[in-house]
């Protein structure tokens, strides 16, 4: 398997109003995007082709939305960029970002 084009832990993933995980992980490998619970299990995954990731509209800077397979997941990363060596999510404007170059749509 192919070293993952973008990667994230301690991601909390919900839908609705609905906690899934508080301490999961977010993959892009191979052309798919995952959503993990922290034990690793596969909460969801997609082509990120079909991924639409936004930012939501009137949310903290470290929130992002994620359409999967018609579900709408709420992913809470990081404001910022952890430093460099320190554990961390990354930013959801890096999130964002990485779907639309996986997915062949600039960014």
């Amino acid at each position: 398997m192919a070293e993952p084009e973008f990667r994230a832990t301690g991601v909390r993933i919900g839908k609705g109003l609905r906690s899934l995980t508080r301490a999961g992980q977010v993959r892009i490998s191979d052309g798919r995007l995952q959503l993990l619970t922290s034990y690793g299990s596969e909460i969801d995954s997609a082509p990120v082709q079909a991924v639409r990731a936004s930012k939501p509209w009137f949310a903290p800077d470290d929130r992002a939305l994620a359409d999967l397979n018609g579900t709408r997941y709420l992913l809470t990363l990081g404001e910022r960029d952890p430093a460099p060596g320190r554990p961390g999510p990354p930013a959801a404007r890096r999130f964002i970002e990485a779907v639309r170059r996986a997915a062949g749509r600039g960014g």
